[in-house]
């Protein structure tokens, strides 16, 4: 782990994008079904590494990660319920993301030389933002269903509920608003309004505080 250390923010970057995009290499029912969780527990295991040297973050992730292998074990097994497997899942690691997102933004804050290192955990960052994001928004649709329109429709009704959120998450993160999935409730429609304001506070505060630091650093070493 030690060893590892230094290199937590690629190997942080690199399981993000594993779950992101994973499903562009594998069929969407395969990846969806069993190689999801594991990416998942890749990921968690990535944050763990990226907190390894605090150790009550470190111990609750620890204790995240193995409520989640049972949690994964028991639904391969058919021991439980999977609605309530899914939700207990989405609460670690809904819980995991505000933890590993607050932590990376400090760690690339308190950074005082910007190394290619770095500007992987300033990308971590934004992306753990939007799965973030996504985690509020599936909350709001497990609670209250139909929260957004656009989820289900002829095309995309075999497609997971949690890919297509994930897209509104980072579409509204990075401001693009194609208006193909809305928020139309209340609670949607302000947790839309978080998102990208999550989005544009650490685009003007954080990445412009680094890209400042950055250059600062090259003017002193020039």
């Amino acid at each position: 782990m030690p060893k590892l250390y230094p290199y937590r923010f690629e190997i942080f970057f690199f399981s993000q994008v594993a779950v992101l995009f994973g499903s562009l290499l594998v069929p969407v029912y395969w990846y969806q079904d069993i190689l999801y969780p594991v990416l998942f527990q890749a990921n968690l295991l990535a944050g763990a590494l990226l907190i390894s040297r605090k150790r009550r973050l470190m111990w609750f992730f620890v204790v995240l990660l193995a409520i989640t292998v049972v949690l994964l074990g028991t639904s391969l097994l058919g021991g439980i319920d999977a609605r309530s497997v899914g939700v207990s899942r989405m609460i670690i690691y809904f819980l995991f993301y505000i933890v590993v997102s607050i932590e990376t933004i400090k760690q690339v804050w308190q950074a005082r030389r910007i190394s290619e290192s770095v500007i992987f955990g300033v990308v971590s960052g934004y992306i753990s933002l939007g799965l973030l994001g996504f985690f509020i928004c599936l909350s709001i649709e497990l609670v209250h269903p139909d929260s957004f329109h656009g989820l289900y429709t002829g095309e995309t009704m075999t497609i997971a509920v949690t890919d297509r959120l994930i897209y509104f998450s980072f579409i509204t993160l990075l401001t693009i608003g194609y208006g193909d999935i809305l928020p139309v409730t209340l609670l949607a429609e302000k947790a839309t309004v978080l998102i990208g304001l999550m989005g544009q506070f650490y685009l003007v505060i954080i990445t412009a505080t680094i890209v400042g630091k950055y250059i600062n650093q090259s003017a002193q070493s020039g």
